[in-house]
């Protein structure tokens, strides 16, 4: 088992990661408060871990909320049943969220949890990459509004984090890709020696080798962990942790979150904004291939679907959280392992790239 620090002025949190942790009670008894506890789930992780999770709290008789499946059903209505099921058990300021989960779940147990009580304790168990790679470390906790991703939120730690790397064994190969996206990520921001070593581990990867999984999983919690310490709440350096986001969220909106997972989003998002930065002259040219090649190989798409509505684009990325009253602010690149914050960007720049990037989709659809 490896332990990663998280530390902040206000508090350290550790992460720890390996195989079974979901049964070592000794990590439960560490950082369970002494009240009462909710596992909160969906219904295609319950079945496969929730048993194992209850063996982990020997003695505890938590109670379990299970909530549906998927990115559309992070909304006020699941984080409301959470809190309804919270004040139905009593629970009061000592009590314990426990999110066994993606993203999703991770999301919106941690803001159920900083909504209760003015917040009590979570406890972040990621079963995919990429809530293990990303969501579950950093204390950003959200719901999705119809017109923004994770536009109503709050900042709250965990207690701890359990990563079991035994769930990624389960999880579906669409899944497992969309989570290195944002694996991906940390090498095209802040370390390019690890986006290298990605390009030479394609095969381990996909195959989901344990030591491979291992490393890339300790690598981009070391590198979120070292940002995260510096800028807990996104005032500066953290910004560089979005990018392809803001494209991502964008197009995640004009699809109401039905046409692709986050990650894939994600992959889309980075490769436009690799794109940007290119005709900008941040960069070098070939930059946005060498990225879109090693997304390709992850099995994750590069480009704007032909259909999506440029307007809509437009308009959710308008009103996407990172932006500033100023205009937007995109994450680009200068070169592969160094990004940077820019709001400069004309407008009729994006929108050129976006266009570009939907002629690449229409063209590759025709072949």
């Amino acid at each position: 088992m490896q332990t990663i620090n998280v530390e902040l002025a206000s508090n350290t949190y550790p992460v720890y990661l390996g195989q079974g942790l979901l049964t070592e009670q000794s990590l439960w008894q560490k950082h369970l408060a002494p009240g009462s506890t909710l596992i909160v789930s969906n219904d295609v992780v319950a079945p496969l871990y929730l048993d194992a999770l209850k063996a982990g709290l020997s003695g505890r008789e938590p109670l379990v909320h299970i909530i549906p499946d998927g990115e559309p059903l992070k909304t006020v209505a699941t984080w409301s049943g959470i809190i309804d099921q919270l004040v139905g058990m009593r629970a009061r300021r000592d009590a314990n969220v426990i999110a066994l989960g993606g993203g999703v779940v991770g999301d919106i147990s941690g803001f159920a949890a900083a909504s209760y009580m003015r917040g009590i304790r979570v406890l972040q168990v990621p079963t995919t990459l990429l809530a293990q790679v990303d969501s579950s470390v950093g204390g950003k906790t959200a719901i999705n509004h119809e017109k923004g991703k994770n536009l109503i939120g709050a900042f709250h730690q965990p207690a701890a984090v359990m990563i079991d790397t035994a769930t990624l064994l389960s999880l579906q190969a669409r899944e497992f890709n969309a989570g290195m996206a944002e694996v991906v990520k940390y090498g095209a921001i802040r370390d390019s020696e690890f986006f290298a070593w990605l390009e030479s581990h394609v095969d381990d990867i996909n195959a989901r080798g344990q030591q491979a999984l291992e490393y890339l999983i300790q690598r981009s919690i070391l590198n979120k962990a070292e940002i995260v310490s510096i800028d807990e709440k996104e005032a500066g350096v953290r910004a560089l942790l979005n990018f392809g986001h803001s494209f991502g969220h964008a197009l995640e909106a004009e699809t109401r979150y039905a046409q692709f997972l986050h990650g894939e989003a994600v992959a889309i998002g980075m490769v436009t904004a690799a794109r940007l930065s290119e005709s900008l002259g941040l960069c070098t040219q070939g930059t946005s291939e060498r990225l879109a090649a090693l997304l390709l190989r992850f099995g994750l798409p590069i480009n704007i679907p032909a259909q999506s509505s440029r307007d809509g684009l437009r308009a959710a990325l308008e009103l996407d959280k990172k932006a500033v009253s100023s205009g937007l602010r995109l994450i680009l690149l200068t070169e592969l392992g160094r990004a940077v914050v820019n709001q400069d960007c004309p407008p009729d720049d994006l929108l050129s790239v976006m266009r570009q990037s939907q002629e690449l989709d229409r063209a590759n659809s025709e072949e």
